[in-house]
C-alpha cells in the first residue's frame, strides 16, 4: 500500500482482508455524517449558497438515499471564483516550488488517512465497488507523490543552458500561465478532479474545481485535502451545478488561463471550440476525451488468461471507464473456445449493491444510461446481432431501487454498425471475427478514437507488431488484470491519441506537468 506496505494494486486489493472491517464502518460513518445535508460551494474560502436554489443527490445503488443538496451555481459564481483565483495567483506562483511539492505530499498523507471514507462516498455517489473505489484513492495518493518527485528531479523545472554568445549566462525556466478550470466526470470523481488539479497546482497555477453534478460530494472531499493540506483560500474554489450555467463565463472570461476537461468527446469538443474563438489568443486547454477501446485476440494466445483480462476491462465498473474494452476481435480458430469460456465468466459475475463484498458489478450511473442501454440492445437486436449473453434491465429486489443491468455480448453485428463506432460507456462487448493479424489491427484502427487497447497472443513478433501499428495511446499486451484497464500513476502513461486527447501529454507520465507550463529563456550578459 501507498502507506508503506508495498504498491497497491487491483489484485493485492481483493487479497486483503484487512480492508473490508474497515470499508464497512466508512459506509456507515459516511452516511450518519454527510447524507441528506445541505453544502454550499467555496469561493475565496467563503460558503457561497446560490440564489438559483440547490439540486438533490441521489445514490444509484438504490435512489431512496439522498446523499445531499449542493447548489446551482451560474456564471456569477463561475466569475467570482476566477477573480479570487486571479487574485491568489501572485501569492500562490511565488511560493517556492519545495513548498509546493510539501503541500502535495500533505495531500497524499491526507488522502492516506481518509482513504476509507472517501472511499465509501465513492460507493455511494458512483456506484462502485470496494475494490474500485479503494484503488481510486490509492492512486490519487501515488499521483500526488509520483508528481511531486517529477517536480524535484526537474528541480522546478529551472535549467541552466547556453551559452549562446561570449559573457552569456543563459537559463531555462517554467513559468505557470494563472487561472485553470477544472472539470471533472463521474466515473473517476476523485482521482481524475485529483490528477487534474495537482498538475495544475504543484506548478505554481490557482484553481476553479467544477466536478460533475453526478458526484459533487466527492470533489467536495477532495477540495476539503487540498485546504487541509496548505493550499490557500482562493488557490483553490469549489463550485457546483449544471455545466451548461458556467461554460459562456469559462470559455469567455479572459482571466482563465486554461481548461483541464475530462468528459465526453462532444463537450471538450465544444469547449475546445468556444475556448479557442472566445479568447483574445492561443491558450491552453487539456481534454481527455473517452474512447472506443479494442482488444485483440490471436490463435497464439492463452485463453484463460484472454477472457480474465477481457471480462475485467469490459465489465468492470459496468463498462463506464473510458478505458474499458468495447470492441472484441477474436481470430477465428479460436473464436468458439474464448466465446465460450468468455459467456461461462460474465455469467458468473455478480451484479447488484457494490456495497456487498461479493459484488463486482454495481449499478450504472442514472437512469438515462439505463435508457440508453435498453435501446442500444434493442438496436442491435434489429440490425442482426446476436445477444450472446445478457441484455436485460434488472428489476426487483435488491436492484428495484437502483439503476442494474447485465454485462453483455454481442456478436454478429457488421463492422460499421454505429455501435462499433459509438462510445457506449456502458457494460456492452461488441465481438467480430479475423482471419490476419493486419486485418485486426486495420480494425482495431479504424475509429476516430485512440486510447486503450490491448492483446493477447504468446507470439513476441505478434506482440511486437501489435506495438508498432497500434494508433492508441496505452497499449498492452497479455494483461491478465484488465485487458485494456488499469493504469497507474509512474507506470503507463494515461494518454489519448486522435479524438482521446489534446496534448500528447498524459497523467501518470513524466511530461504531463509541462502542459501546465510555459518556458521562459533568461539570458544575462555578464562583462568579462
Amino acid at each position: 500500500m501507498s502507506s508503506g506496505t508495498g504498491k497497491i494494486t487491483y489484485v493485492s486489493l481483493f487479497a486483503d482482508e484487512s480492508i473490508h472491517p474497515a470499508y464497512e464502518r466508512a459506509l456507515k460513518d459516511v452516511a450518519d455524517r454527510y447524507f441528506g445535508r445541505h453544502y454550499p460551494m467555496y469561493i475565496g474560502g467563503r460558503e457561497v449558497f446560490s440564489g438559483d436554489g440547490e439540486f438533490e443527490e441521489r445514490s444509484p445503488i438504490d435512489s431512496s438515499i439522498v446523499v445531499g443538496y449542493f447548489q446551482k451555481g451560474n456564471a456569477v459564481h463561475m466569475s467570482q471564483a476566477i477573480e479570487e483565483a486571479k487574485a491568489r495567483f501572485a501569492e500562490w506562483s511565488g511560493l517556492d516550488w519545495r513548498e509546493r511539492v510539501n503541500i502535495m505530499r500533505k495531500a497524499a498523507q491526507l488522502i492516506d488517512e481518509r482513504k476509507f471514507e472517501i472511499a465509501a462516498v465513492i460507493t455511494y455517489e458512483a456506484g462502485k465497488n470496494r475494490t474500485e473505489a479503494l484503488a481510486e484513492c490509492w492512486e490519487a495518493i501515488d499521483a500526488l507523490r509520483y508528481y511531486a518527485g517529477i517536480m524535484e528531479e526537474n528541480r522546478g523545472y529551472v535549467r541552466d543552458m547556453g551559452p549562446g554568445g561570449p559573457g552569456e549566462r543563459c537559463k531555462m525556466v517554467a513559468r505557470p500561465y494563472g487561472v485553470w478550470v477544472v472539470i471533472s466526470p463521474f466515473n473517476f470523481p476523485f482521482m481524475l478532479a485529483n490528477g487534474m488539479i495537482l498538475g495544475a497546482l504543484i506548478t505554481g497555477n490557482t484553481v476553479v474545481f467544477k466536478p460533475t453534478s453526478e458526484t459533487p460530494l466527492s470533489g467536495l472531499l477532495l477540495y476539503q485535502v487540498f485546504r487541509d493540506a496548505g493550499v490557500p483560500a482562493g488557490a483553490i474554489n469549489y463550485v457546483t451545478g449544471p455545466g451548461e450555467a458556467f461554460e459562456g463565463e469559462i470559455t469567455s472570461n479572459p482571466d482563465v488561463a486554461g481548461i483541464a476537461f475530462t468528459g465526453s468527446k462532444d463537450v471538450g469538443m465544444r469547449l475546445y471550440r468556444r475556448f479557442t474563438s472566445s479568447q483574445p489568443y492561443p491558450k491552453p486547454i487539456v481534454l481527455e476525451m473517452g474512447s472506443k477501446n479494442p482488444t485483440i485476440v490471436t490463435d497464439k494466445a492463452d485463453i484463460r488468461k484472454g477472457v480474465q483480462g477481457v471480462v475485467r476491462a469490459a465489465f468492470g465498473y459496468c463498462g463506464q471507464k473510458c478505458s474499458a474494452t468495447s470492441r472484441l476481435y477474436l481470430q477465428k480458430g479460436i473464436k468458439s473456445r474464448f466465446l465460450e469460456e468468455l459467456v461461462r465468466e460474465a455469467s458468473a459475475l455478480k451484479v447488484g449493491d457494490p456495497r456487498r463484498r461479493e459484488v463486482f458489478m454495481g449499478p450504472v450511473i442514472n437512469r438515462r444510461a439505463v435508457e440508453n442501454f435498453r435501446r442500444y440492445v434493442e438496436m442491435a437486436k434489429r440490425d442482426g446481432g446476436e445477444i450472446l449473453y445478457g441484455g436485460e434491465v434488472l428489476s426487483g429486489g435488491e436492484w428495484e431501487k437502483g439503476y442494474y443491468v447485465q454485462p453483455t455480448i454481442i456478436d454478429k453485428l457488421p463492422r460499421d454498425h454505429i455501435l462499433f463506432k459509438q462510445e457506449l460507456f456502458l457494460p456492452i462487448l461488441l465481438v467480430s471475427e479475423f482471419e490476419t493479424l493486419e486485418e485486426a489491427l486495420r480494425e482495431a484502427n479504424n475509429t476516430e478514437y485512440g486510447l486503450t487497447a490491448g492483446i493477447f497472443s504468446e507470439d513476441p513478433r505478434e506482440v511486437e507488431f501489435f506495438f508498432n501499428k497500434i494508433e492508441f495511446g496505452v497499449a498492452y499486451a497479455n494483461r491478465r488484470g484488465g485487458a485494456t484497464t488499469g493504469a497507474w500513476p509512474g507506470a503507463q502513461t494515461f494518454v489519448g491519441w486522435k479524438a482521446s486527447g489534446a496534448t500528447g501529454k498524459g497523467i501518470g507520465g513524466p511530461h504531463y506537468l509541462l502542459t501546465f507550463l510555459r518556458e521562459q529563456s533568461q539570458t544575462n550578459v555578464v562583462e568579462g
